[in-house]
């Protein structure tokens, strides 16, 4: 589109507007121009990724010319209530999907509309200031157009954009990007989801799989990943760690509610658990769990947390959370996600050191033992029963015997009490937890 020059009382007379109640709006249309310059300005200087209106003029020249006609059109239509046109809503879709197809990122794009909708509201303000209060009428007329019609611009804009990135990004970077749109709370979530033929649910388990760092000859997780996404059909995205080839993978897996029963009964407390996965086991939590081990090969934690789709993202750190606390296992038929009342004890003491360093040294009383650490896992992981617990072990029930005694010879805990129970499955787990089998 080329540049339109036309001066505010040209324009006003060109669209018959030029009238004595239009004082607020033609104060509008005389900013307009210096307006726009001011927004592109603010692109340029607060977000990083528009560092190149700085050299580049004509990208300078065309950011300026769509700012100006956004403003132009607020100002021909909101005076008579009158809605963007089909020509409109496909120019804006046209930006969103040249911006997305240069490179723009969905934190940048959050940024833009942000930025762009307080820079309209301050020019709203500003002019009702020039007319010193007067055209209260006005202003609210204003104020009645600009939500639903800036809805419908902005709806167009995220269009767009997820347009130029279906042929852009390939499919899993796509369930990626849906990932960290629901995890900011950012609206193109629908956009996405839409072009990814995935569903929004009312609730998601957000679910963390934690990877210590991988030996440099251990292959990329890339087609892993994408093998996971297109099984599961669920947004997933790879979090790298501190470490070179750590990191989190992070999946959202939509909850459905339970088909109701004829005589369903009431609701108590044993059938509504918080933080629980109801579809644990067997179920799709679970089974993305097991995929990705499997595909791993080597150890992994996997923590998750349910909650509705808006809180997803307290719902991550929770998760994440968990995942850090809980043990690392290899890929097994009984391997699942740890919800809070698995690592309950390993979270409450993670924030009292004392109480930390004491299991820590509970569990170094336990290194001279022969293999303990996963006897008192199998143990407990089989409820203490002897027979279900030696066959895991593949041992003899009296060498399984042998172990129990010797751990309490070593911490003056009897692993079969009470006390024991407590103590030593939270020493054993916070050891599994860090150590790499």
């Amino acid at each position: 589109m080329n540049a339109v020059r036309i001066s505010p009382v040209g324009f006003f007379e060109r669209t018959g507007m030029l009238r004595p109640m239009g004082s607020f709006f033609a104060e509008l249309a005389r900013q307009a121009s210096a307006n726009a310059r001011r927004e592109v300005e603010a692109y340029a200087r607060e977000i990083p990724e528009f560092g190149f209106l700085d050299t580049n003029s004509r990208a300078r020249a065309e950011t300026l010319e769509y700012a100006l006609w956004l403003r132009r059109r607020t100002v021909e239509l909101s005076p008579e209530n009158g809605e963007l046109s089909d020509d409109d809503l496909g120019y804006i879709a046209a930006i969103g999907e040249l911006r997305a197809a240069a490179g723009m990122s969905l934190s940048a794009r959050q940024r833009v509309l942000r930025l762009h909708t307080s820079l309209m509201l301050r020019e709203i303000n500003e002019a009702t200031e020039a007319q010193r209060g007067a055209g209260v009428d006005e202003l609210m007329r204003m104020m009645g157009w600009f939500a639903p019609q800036g809805e419908r611009g902005i709806r167009a804009y995220s269009q767009g954009f997820v347009t130029a990135l279906r042929h852009r990004l390939p499919y899993v970077e796509q369930a990626a990007l849906l990932a960290e749109s629901l995890l900011n709370s950012d609206p193109i979530s629908a956009e996405l989801a839409s072009a990814l033929g995935m569903e929004l649910p009312e609730r998601c388990a957000v679910t963390v799989i934690r990877v210590p760092d991988r030996p440099g000859g251990d292959r990329d997780l890339e087609s892993e990943i994408e093998a996971l996404v297109r099984t599961h059909h669920a947004p997933v995205t790879w979090c790298p760690g501190s470490g070179s080839r750590s990191g989190e993978l992070i999946a959202l897996i939509p909850l459905h509610p339970p088909t109701p029963q004829a005589s369903p009964g009431p609701r108590t407390a044993e059938t509504v658990q918080p933080h629980s996965v109801p579809d644990l086991p067997p179920g799709p939590v679970s089974d993305l769990v097991r995929d990705f081990a499997q595909a791993l090969g080597r150890p992994c934690a996997a923590g998750t947390a349910t909650s509705p789709l808006s809180e997803v993202a307290d719902a991550l750190d929770l998760a994440r959370r968990i995942s850090r606390a809980a043990p690392l296992r290899r890929a097994s038929a009984r391997l699942r996600p740890h919800t809070v009342s698995d690592v309950f004890v390993e979270l409450a003491v993670s924030d009292a050191p004392f109480i930390d360093e004491w299991l820590h040294a509970v569990g170094r009383s336990l290194q001279p033992g022969p293999d303990l650490f996963v006897t008192l896992d199998a143990y407990y992981r089989h409820d203490m029963h002897r027979g279900a617990t030696a066959a895991a072990l593949n041992v003899h029930p009296r060498t399984l015997d042998y172990r129990l005694r010797r751990v309490r010879e070593l911490t003056g805990i009897d692993p079969g009490s009470t006390r024991g129970v407590r103590i030593l499955s939270s020493v054993v787990t916070r050891h599994l937890s860090e150590a790499w089998h």
